[in-house]
């Protein structure tokens, strides 16, 4: 097999499962918006359905129709939006022919040559549709796909959407419809659908888990071989009985634990294995897909988070994920590499990406370049168990699609009580925390949880508070030594709120401290939002400076995250301007945030 998935350049839209047989289906869509919401009774997805009248604009797919790349750029309230596109697609035997979609907020249907193929719920995950036995003979075919996304529902997980017209605050604008690649995949009837892995160090040894798209055949085997560059590390050939396969891959080259550092990936040393996947029936190879890992582990003890088995000090940004003329979707597929180096040319190990999964391309950068991920979700407004089922079914879906980068490294399902805003004095709200932490930790026991960044933490794996204090002095005081530490944790905390809530029964005894949002600080026009407000770059860089120094100098910390990376319309906090232009020379802030002097 000659597919690397480590050497594609950051263009698959799915880098960690991989074939050399799909086609980006990006580009120009008809388009309609339906603020009636007619077009269901009208069959606007029948391929005759007066599709020029109907269909009567051009969008550029995946950019979200309130954007300027998408070239409709209408940012008011449509909650119905329409996409059309002719596609040309055949069946050849023993050949499936699937159609991905990367991404549609929030809930989409989707239709070929007029006879439903798809339904999907939730606006952060991939899906995929199987149009094989839909199409009708012939070459050219007709996709539609309609997407609903309610802009007055509180209890979707939206995010940092805005429920208002214009965004205020700290919320921007929405995101309906389209917003990550559609592409087609031609492949054997039989087929991966999914890999994971796990890696066990102290026995040199990689777990790993596979998916099968359908019951296997008698005869059937899945082989894995991990290489590094020309050195192949080892394989395994598994029976397979059932549509999941597991096995182990003995990595001998681990075991020399004097040589094993030039294997292990991290920030510093991000080396990633390339995997060849094969399915054979009776010997016979029928399907080949290409994958990677990072031989590393992640863990908690004593106050420290762990990488690869020793403790990392984690130096970690807010990252929004943001651009200004193409939104919640980078404007280029360059811009998610871009965006990976800006990161670490600041000095940042870490990004927690915040209210929102970011693109599986971007994943990929960091995992080449080595960046550590907080994998994060975007959260509803209010608590029903509807809500709570919404974000529980979407949360599943992203743990298991994000699991495979080596990136990301911790769990954060909820963010500073969004969506259980009264958890304090509302049982059931603790409990969907507390069995999201425990959902989580099943789906994945290998990466760190937090239950509710930033306070009322009600178990998990780390202490992760949000600390907005923009005195230096008192910034340090609060965390000056285990004493003053424990005190801010024991009282109402930095945002007014129980930093622990009272039922943190679950909360892990090694919990190490985090503080995982701090700074704001707004330097920019005036009318802007941050949580103190600097006029000069000289005062910039002293303000910025001196949280930094505040955090770096605590002998109780385990990491922190800064807020935030650019500046996002009208939050003005950012390092860098909305452009990516860091506002300080690149040496000046790899300086304040590592307390290393300027390289």
């Amino acid at each position: 097999m000659t597919l690397s998935a480590t050497r594609h350049g950051g263009t698959h839209p799915r880098p960690t499962l991989q074939r050399e047989d799909w086609e980006s289906l990006d580009g120009p869509w008809s388009f309609a918006h339906d603020d009636a919401d007619r077009g269901l009774a009208e069959r606007w997805y029948a391929p005759g359905a007066a599709a020029g009248e109907v269909f009567d604009r051009t969008i550029s797919v995946p950019f979200v129709p309130e954007s300027e790349a998408s070239g409709i750029h209408e940012t008011g309230f449509h909650p119905v939006v329409w996409y059309r596109r002719e596609i040309t697609a055949t069946v050849r035997p023993g050949r499936r022919v699937l159609l991905h979609l990367g991404a549609v907020d929030h809930e989409a249907h989707v239709w070929v040559d007029g006879r439903l193929a798809g339904h999907h719920v939730g606006g952060q995950t991939a899906f995929t549709c199987d149009l094989t036995d839909l199409l009708e003979p012939g070459e050219e075919h007709v996709v539609v796909v309609r997407a609903f996304d309610d802009p007055h529902d509180p209890e979707l997980p939206r995010g940092k959407q805005d429920w208002r017209e214009e965004p205020h605050g700290i919320w921007y604008h929405r995101s309906t419809g389209i917003w990550r690649s559609v592409w087609l995949e031609q492949v054997p009837d039989q087929h991966f659908t999914g890999f994971h892995w796990e890696f066990d160090m102290p026995r040199a040894r990689v777990e790993v888990s596979l998916r099968l798209a359908r019951r296997p055949l008698p005869g059937t085997t899945v082989r894995a071989t991990l290489t590094a560059g020309e050195e192949r590390l080892g394989a395994v050939e598994i029976a397979a009985h059932d549509t999941r396969v597991q096995g182990v891959v003995d990595v001998p080259a681990v075991r020399n634990t004097q040589d094993r550092d030039r294997l292990l990936w991290s920030p510093e040393h991000p080396h990633l294995i390339d995997v060849a996947l094969e399915v054979l029936v009776d010997g016979e190879v029928v399907d080949e897909a290409a994958s990677y890992l990072g031989l590393r582990t992640t863990g908690i003890d004593r106050g420290h988070f762990l990488l690869n088995g020793e403790p990392y000090f984690v130096r970690s940004v807010l990252e929004q994920g943001y651009w200004p003329s193409s939104h919640l979707t980078a404007p280029t597929l360059e811009a998610y590499r871009q965006e990976v180096e800006l990161i670490k040319e600041l000095g940042f190990t870490a990004a927690r990406i915040h209210q929102k999964v970011e693109d599986p391309r971007f994943l990929f950068w960091a995992d080449s370049l080595g960046l550590l991920i907080w994998g994060e979700t975007a959260n509803a407004y209010a608590y029903s168990p509807r809500a709570a089922a919404a974000l529980t079914s979407e949360w599943t879906e992203i743990v298991e699609q994000c699991r495979p980068h080596p990136s990301v490294v911790t769990w954060v399902p909820v963010n500073e009580s969004w969506g259980v805003r009264d958890l304090a004095d509302s049982a059931p709200q603790k409990d969907l925390t507390i069995a999201l932490t425990a959902l989580t930790r099943a789906l994945d026991p290998t990466r760190p949880v937090i239950s509710n960044d930033g306070y009322e933490l009600t178990g998990g794996d780390v202490i992760a508070l949000h600390d907005y204090t923009t005195d230096a002095a008192a910034l340090a005081a609060n965390y000056a030594s285990e004493d003053a530490a424990e005190a801010t944790i024991a009282g109402r905390g930095p945002q007014r709120r129980r930093p622990v809530d009272d039922a943190a029964q679950h909360l892990n005894p090694d919990a190490p401290v985090m503080i995982t949002e701090f700074g704001g600080i707004a330097y920019a026009a005036e009318g802007t939002w941050g949580y103190a407000t600097v006029s000069s770059p000289e005062e910039f860089e002293q303000k910025v400076g001196g949280l930094f120094a505040a955090l770096n100098d605590s002998p109780v910390l385990a990491g922190h995250c800064y807020t935030q990376l650019t500046d996002t319309l009208q939050e003005a906090n950012g390092l860098a301007t909305a452009d990516r232009r860091p506002k300080l020379d690149a040496a000046v802030i790899r300086a304040l945030v590592t307390g290393r002097d300027q390289a």
